[in-house]
């Protein structure tokens, strides 16, 4: 078993969460807040978009079973990435379309993917790259929101 993780904003974080909980080789994943100035932000801060932080996944998975560059065009796949700070009905700076990356061959690895993705789609691709950034896990009643109401189908 080979344990990697993968940091992604697509939106509203509990229906990533619920779609890629569902994917081959995915072990875990958690829903928090990146890629924002404040320390141990709350939801209430973060919804008022004055943390600039983002509704992020945390994702473990096997890289035997699965690997970043298949995850990654699942993301492209369930979310619009054209949309500017807004998915569906949710708009803010917290639900922006945003890949983290750990290292520069992840950047590159990342750039490339958005790249071979634009062709599918007749916006521009407006998803963010950013350096991976401290994970402030959400708080629990946001893990595993829709697992623990029986919900299986999510809202991407």
């Amino acid at each position: 078993m080979s344990i990697k993780h993968l940091m992604l904003g697509a939106g509203c974080f509990w229906g990533v969460e619920l779609d890629f909980s569902k994917q081959p080789g995915v072990i875990e994943t958690a829903v928090g807040y990146a890629g924002g100035n404040t320390e141990s932000p709350n939801y209430e801060q973060v919804c008022r978009t004055e943390t600039m932080h983002a509704e992020v996944v945390l994702i473990t998975f096997d890289d035997e079973l699965t690997s970043r560059q298949t995850l990654l065009e699942y993301f492209f796949s369930m979310h619009n990435p054209t949309t500017l700070n807004r998915q569906g009905p949710d708009s803010g700076t917290q639900y922006r379309s945003v890949i983290f990356y750990e290292n520069q061959d992840e950047k590159i690895a990342a750039e490339s993917i958005i790249e071979k993705q634009q062709a599918n789609f007749n916006q521009p691709i407006v998803t963010t790259l950013e350096e991976m950034a401290v994970f402030w896990r959400a708080e629990e009643y946001h893990q595993q929101y829709f697992k623990k109401r029986g919900i299986n189908q999510g809202c991407h």
